[in-house]
């Protein structure tokens, strides 16, 4: 028997939904293909004459001559998004978060992923190290991207020694392969003090820039260390001037790129600025935000969204309310500057900034989305909240109400006796809910 897909969910007024094809049916086929995994089926799919074979429940098999727009999704959810079995990483990297995590929590959160489809699904950066010649073909022939590849070095040699692979060199001509295929692609450098920066890092940019233009960033990151890294491999946490040194080097890089290819290419995460104390560069400056998700440039757009959406409010008497905003210490600096500009145009509006420590990861894990619910409610406790509490949403589960240390909303309401708003991550929505009380009284 071949590999067949058990289908979970059809979407209402889908094609799959017309033609009668039901949860529970399962997919064999496309164009007489079968379906190896969601690489084949988004591929196969996407052309505006197909031919689908499934099987019903009670074992009859369907074929369908199907006409449809290019790229009109037939409207089917499968029970594996990958439609295959996800691979885990065979790396140990000196640096991986994973292995800084505490006993006792849920098992998904030690999964290691390294599959490069879900870089190409949900963004997830990936070492190739994982990656055989048949996938590389595959990605070129179905011309995927971009794929978000995790570099960390260019120098063969120290990224065996960082990832604990000694395939980890030989895996850096896969780009070389990518670049050739006309693939593009994103890179991650994990910055490691007194391992992979300064001169290394000077070489990594300075050998990236030939993959211009297919790879289209490359962001540099500081390597999070939680407090859990008994027997791990020595890491010590980045000064006030090693932060400026790595962003000086990085500055520099952006000009010459920018001379060179019209983009500024390298890009610091945010917290190489809030570590410096030196001001978010300006919008112009990200390339379109393409490392958004990898904590590149979020600070400038939630500003700057948060400033027009500001200014599109008509000022006026608006009833007296007192808020409290909970955040990690990296966006509390800012937060609590639009905090005062808020204030000032909406004066019955008394909004405090809670700058929550991570106990439960170390003082060295600063970003809100690593806050665990008991964190939130030990250093809240005590304080004056005021009617509202405002908490991210990045501090939930996806699509669920439960906190990274699986303490439920409900009970964090519970123990501060407070209304409790997620918040959406745009500055748009930090507005509106500032003023919700306004809006849906």
């Amino acid at each position: 028997m071949g590999k067949e897909h058990k289908i979970i969910r059809v979407e209402k007024d889908s094609i799959a939904e017309e033609l009668g094809i039901d949860a529970g049916d399962m997919l064999l086929a496309v164009n007489g293909q079968e379906i190896e995994d969601i690489f084949d089926y988004q591929y196969l799919t996407d052309d505006e004459e197909i031919t689908v074979l499934i099987r019903k429940q009670n074992q009859e098999e369907w074929e369908f001559e199907i006409e449809k727009e290019y790229e009109e999704d037939l409207g089917i959810e499968f029970e594996n998004g990958l439609m295959d079995d996800y691979r885990s990483c065979q790396n140990k990297c000196i640096f991986c978060f994973i292995d800084q995590m505490p006993k006792g929590m849920r098992d998904t959160l030690y999964f290691k992923d390294d599959d490069s489809r879900l870089s190409f699904l949900q963004g997830n950066y990936v070492t190739l190290t994982n990656m055989k010649e048949k996938d590389i073909e595959r990605i070129i022939y179905y011309h995927l991207g971009p794929i978000n590849i995790s570099v960390q070095t260019t120098n063969p040699a120290l990224r065996c020694r960082m990832l604990n692979n000694r395939f980890a060199g030989e895996a850096l001509k896969k780009m070389q392969r990518l670049k050739e295929g006309g693939i593009e692609m994103n890179g991650q450098i994990v910055l490691c003090k007194g391992i992979n920066d300064g001169m290394e890092l000077e070489e990594s940019i300075r050998t990236l820039t030939t993959y211009i233009p297919q790879m289209k960033s490359i962001s540099v990151v500081p390597a999070g260390l939680t407090k859990y890294r008994d027997g791990l491999f020595p890491l010590h946490p980045f000064s006030k001037e090693d932060a400026k040194e790595v962003l000086s080097q990085i500055h520099k890089w952006q000009q010459y790129c920018m001379k060179e290819y019209g983009i500024h290419f390298v890009h610091a995460g945010d917290e190489w600025y809030l570590l410096a104390e030196e001001e978010m560069p300006a919008e112009e400056t990200y390339d379109g935000y393409l490392q958004l998700e990898n904590g590149v440039g979020m600070m400038r757009l939630l500003e700057n969204e948060f400033l027009e959406a500001l200014e599109a409010e008509e000022a006026g008497d608006k009833k007296s309310e007192k808020i409290t905003i909970a955040t990690g210490k990296l966006a509390a600096p800012l937060l609590k500057k639009l905090s005062s500009l808020f204030m000032q145009k909406f004066p019955g509006k008394s909004v405090q900034v809670a700058a929550i420590r991570n106990d439960f990861f170390g003082e060295q894990i600063t970003v809100s989305g690593l806050l665990t619910g008991k964190d939130i409610v030990g250093q809240l406790g005590g304080i004056p909240l005021g009617d509202r509490l405002l908490l991210p949403c990045n501090l939930l589960r996806s699509g669920e109400e439960v906190f990274l240390d699986d303490m439920t909303l409900s009970q964090v309401k519970n123990a501060l006796q407070v209304q409790i708003d997620i918040v959406k991550s745009s500055g748009q929505d930090l507005v509106n809910a500032l003023l919700e009380g306004e809006r849906y009284e």
